[in-house]
């Protein structure tokens, strides 16, 4: 589990075909002494694990259906990728809960600045937009971002001053795919209120003898 708040921005070193999926190499910038084999850490959103570190690089596979759901078959050596260890116990929820696993890829459309500022426009697949809600959270590349406003199969985010000093959003365009996540919570919430099963809100209620 994340929060959605980038502690680095790394830089991809290499990545490497596997059978299905990728081997990617990361230098993070991060002091990784207290980190282990087997720890998960977001890349640009996407949850993977720690296969090999090394003071700050480390390595990490991505599986077929990782790859196929994400942009991470897009990246190439050089390129710069957000980075945020785990969630602990003793941590802030400094954002909102954020499991990594990608739900759609979207498109930046446009970005300007609106005062202080950057303001993005994301084309996403509209089928999740029942997950999408204004002023509520969105993860943008691992970044939890608030969304503005939602216009049919567009939405937008601003991305404040501080945020933009520390993600690799702002180096990205229009036309530049991004690793979208929806709210987990709106995807539970949808599930027990779902009729077509045994866990509807309605069957729960019954059960308990509220209605």
């Amino acid at each position: 589990m994340f929060t959605g708040i980038i502690e680095s921005v790394g830089t991809l070193k290499s990545i490497r075909p596997l059978k299905q999926g990728y081997e990617l190499s990361i230098d993070s910038g991060i002091d990784l002494k207290g980190d282990k084999v087997g720890d998960s850490i977001a890349v640009n959103g996407v949850c993977l694990t720690a296969t090999a570190i090394e003071g700050e690089r480390f390595t990490a596979a991505a599986s077929g259906e990782t790859v196929s759901r994400s942009t991470l078959g897009d990246l190439k050596p050089g390129d710069k990728v957000n980075l945020e260890r785990a969630l602990t116990l003793s941590s802030r929820l400094g954002g909102h809960i954020v499991q990594g696993h990608v739900d759609c890829v979207g498109t930046i459309l446009q970005k300007t600045q609106a005062g202080e500022s950057i303001r993005v426009s994301i084309r996403y697949d509209r089928k999740f937009s029942k997950y999408l809600v204004e002023k509520g959270s969105v993860t943008v590349d691992g970044i939890s971002l608030t969304v503005n406003e939602i216009l049919g199969d567009v939405f937008t985010v601003n991305i404040i001053p501080h945020t933009a000093r520390s993600v690799a959003l702002t180096l990205r365009g229009p036309g530049d795919r991004v690793n979208l996540e929806f709210d987990v919570i709106g995807k539970y919430v949808e599930r027990l209120l779902s009729r077509e099963d045994d866990t509807s809100l309605e069957s729960l209620l019954k059960k308990q003898g509220y209605i």
